[in-house]
């Protein structure tokens, strides 16, 4: 709820202009930037659903002015077509004529003229949308209007200094946890032009082979194609650009030109080189900023590395990201290199600001009766990972089917880890391979992606849904059989969510040679300093305020697992991105502080760029969406070749093309 003296924001039309009272005044529903930040408030929000006003003293026409300024200079660095680029050019002319006090109602009637074929033949949304809170604006603040063309007197806030802060988003970007520009890195593809389509892409997210093939893709759940027919393939367009620079042998396509080594002796240290770490020394590195990376493994890249199975992220890709940050002048890799408490409180006193991106690699149990870590064939999923992807990737162990071959696996969990166990111990030789998940397969499908469940299915995985192990049996030492309970689903007669309910006399048994827990990792946090008392969460990770990164300590900042718990790729690179954007700066004022693109993304993605219940019109609907080409099962049941083969030149660019390009301008008056 927000409060506000008029908002015509998505279809809610709020007028308290007249209202004296609290008591008659309406609030809107939508979560407005009426603060900016603590500190500052906002005047007016104007974007491409229409506007709003939070202070009386508001110049009506100055907003609609810098907003179609805006939209002017995006419209000539498009300049994909006329009613965009030209119509740009139309508004901002007429509005500041008339701003300035030398417009007349000509004018007024030539703007609506031309915003309403703007709003009708604008190919992409930012030229269909931009006109809309104009619109408004002249509609219900015609007096303020009326007033600066009949004393034809510039409007009252004209030559003020007044703060107007832009931002240029999509429905998929602002979904994105990296906030990655969708639109551009497919429009690269649709002209094939791979270089643009990569630079756009690692304008905020540097792991693009990883990201183009790992990534759960919430961003296609805010694709706007999604209200007409299907949503884009977002993700698998992703890797387009980074496949094309690695197999053409292309020098690193940076999204600027990295700066030379700074010389001032500022550096930062970073703990973990998975992509949370390799994030944040990408991004600083770009800057200058020296950044040591301080890493445990003997190789590098974290749990994508050593627990994304091959099958699903080849190394050799993945190699590629990595290389493309330890490449980079100003970063250091030190391997082998354990951080505990003592060597954390010398890194913290030698560097002006130290990340903590070490991730989550602890197997949590699955709480049943006798679980004890030392039965034979109780395996924790992180262990088991390392073992199959050390052996896979890096030659490094010995092979997992030396303990599965021929043994029936059974893993309890519902997620990608879980997911990666059941599919390696298919390809490791088990006989049998189950998986136990408490809720459905709706919610696995949620927790995953459908391909990934489809395949695992294809595979041979038999999922017991609403189900878990109540008691492990064990001969010996030796596990040998599970009991399992069944549950029901029963809905809340008060409309709440479902309840699990055990089904009794629904226990059953299964006879196994593994359990491997999946359910969830946890954070090894015994390298901080007790003295330190870093604040933690209620879930054990790392606090930080979800914004700028740093920790109760100064200058000790933490991204990714550590600091969230269990998470996607894609939401340690967005954090870490910002992180590193806060450590840019905090070393040189010893202030946290967020640039303005920063804090407007926050907002929008308070406020939701996405619109599920929009009807879409003006596109063509029911073009498929393409489909990349998979290995066959027997093709892959048996070893680690990559099962998803992406897609074809022309298959790209046909995908590419139901891209309905929805940028969207939005803009606050500070």
């Amino acid at each position: 709820m927000s409060d506000v003296i008029f908002s015509t924001w998505r279809g809610e039309f709020i007028d308290n202009r007249d209202k004296s009272s609290d008591d008659e005044m309406s609030k809107s529903g939508f979560k407005l930037p009426q603060d900016y930040t603590a500190d500052v408030n906002s005047k007016a929000f104007i974007g491409w659903d229409g506007v709003a006003i939070f202070n009386e003293d508001v110049d009506a026409v100055r907003l609609a002015t810098e907003y179609a300024a805006q939209y002017q200079i995006y419209s000539e660095a498009c300049g994909r077509c006329a009613p965009g680029r030209w119509g740009g050019k139309i508004l901002y002319d007429l509005l500041d004529k008339i701003a300035r006090g030398e417009g007349s109602y000509d004018d007024v009637a030539h703007l609506k003229e031309v915003s309403e074929t703007m709003m009708s033949t604008s190919k992409c949304e930012i030229g269909k949308t931009v006109p809309k809170p104009i619109l408004d604006l002249m509609n219900h603040f015609e007096a303020q209007f009326n007033k600066v063309i009949d004393e034809q007197i510039p409007s009252h806030h004209y030559n003020d200094d007044i703060k107007y802060i832009a931002k240029v988003t999509a429905p998929c970007t602002d979904m994105c946890p990296a906030h990655v520009d969708i639109p551009a890195y497919i429009e690269g593809v649709r002209d094939m032009q791979f270089a643009d389509s990569l630079v756009a892409t690692r304008e905020t997210m540097p792991l693009a082979h990883t990201c183009g093939r790992v990534c759960p893709h919430p961003c296609e759940d805010a694709c706007r194609r999604t209200n007409l027919d299907e949503p884009i393939s977002i993700m698998e367009l992703k890797r387009l650009g980074a496949d094309y620079e690695s197999d053409h042998g292309l020098l690193w396509q940076h999204p600027r030109e990295p700066k030379p080594l700074r010389n001032d002796g500022k550096k930062v240290a970073v703990i973990g080189a998975g992509p949370a770490g390799l994030t944040t020394a990408y991004y600083l590195a770009l800057e200058g900023i020296k950044v040591d990376i301080f890493e445990e493994l003997p190789v590098n890249g974290g749990e994508v590395a050593v627990g994304v199975p091959q099958y699903r992220m080849p190394i050799e890709k993945y190699q590629k990201d990595i290389d493309l940050v330890l490449e980079m002048e100003a970063v250091t890799i030190h391997n082998n290199h354990r951080v505990d408490a003592k060597r954390l409180k010398e890194i913290d006193a030698e560097y002006d600001a130290t990340m903590l991106g070490f991730g989550a690699r602890l197997s949590k149990k699955v709480r049943a009766k006798n679980e004890r870590a030392d039965i034979n064939g109780y395996w924790g999923a992180i262990d088991m990972l390392d073992k199959v992807n050390l052996w896979t990737k890096y030659g490094i162990g010995s092979t997992a089917s030396n303990e599965l071959k021929d043994k029936t696996v059974v893993c309890v969990g519902g997620g990608f880890t879980s997911m990666d166990v059941v599919r390696c111990a298919v390809r490791d030789g088990a006989k049998k391979v189950i998986m136990l998940y408490r809720r459905d397969e709706k919610t696995i499908i949620r927790n995953t992606t459908y391909e990934e469940y489809h395949e695992a299915v294809e595979e041979g995985v038999e999922f017991i849904f609403h189900s878990a192990v109540e008691e492990i049996f064990d001969e010996d030492n030796k596990l040998v059989k599970l009991l399992v309970n069944k549950f029901e689903l029963v809905p809340d007669p008060n409309g709440g969510r479902a309840q699990l309910v055990k089904i009794e006399d629904g226990d059953f048994e299964i006879d196994c040679d593994f359990l491997i827990p999946a359910v969830s990792q946890a954070a090894d946090l015994q390298l901080l300093p007790e003295e330190w008392d870093i604040k933690l969460t209620s879930w054990n990770t790392l606090l930080t305020n979800g914004k700028d990164y740093m920790t109760n300590r100064d200058g000790l900042f933490a991204t990714g697992d550590c600091e969230y718990g269990p998470m996607t790729i894609v939401n340690a690179v967005g954090q870490a991105k910002r992180a590193a954007s806060v450590i840019s700066r905090y070393i040189y004022t010893g202030k946290v502080s967020l640039t303005d693109d920063e804090i407007m993304e926050d907002h929008l993605t308070k406020l939701k760029v996405y619109d599920k219940n929009e009807k879409i019109t003006g596109w063509i609907p029911g073009i498929p969406r393409e489909v990349s080409q998979k290995l066959e099962t027997n093709e892959r049941v048996d070893n680690n070749k990559e099962v998803n083969l992406g897609f074809t030149g022309q298959e790209a660019q046909d995908e590419a093309n139901r891209c309905m390009r929805c940028y969207y301008i939005s803009m606050v008056a500070v």
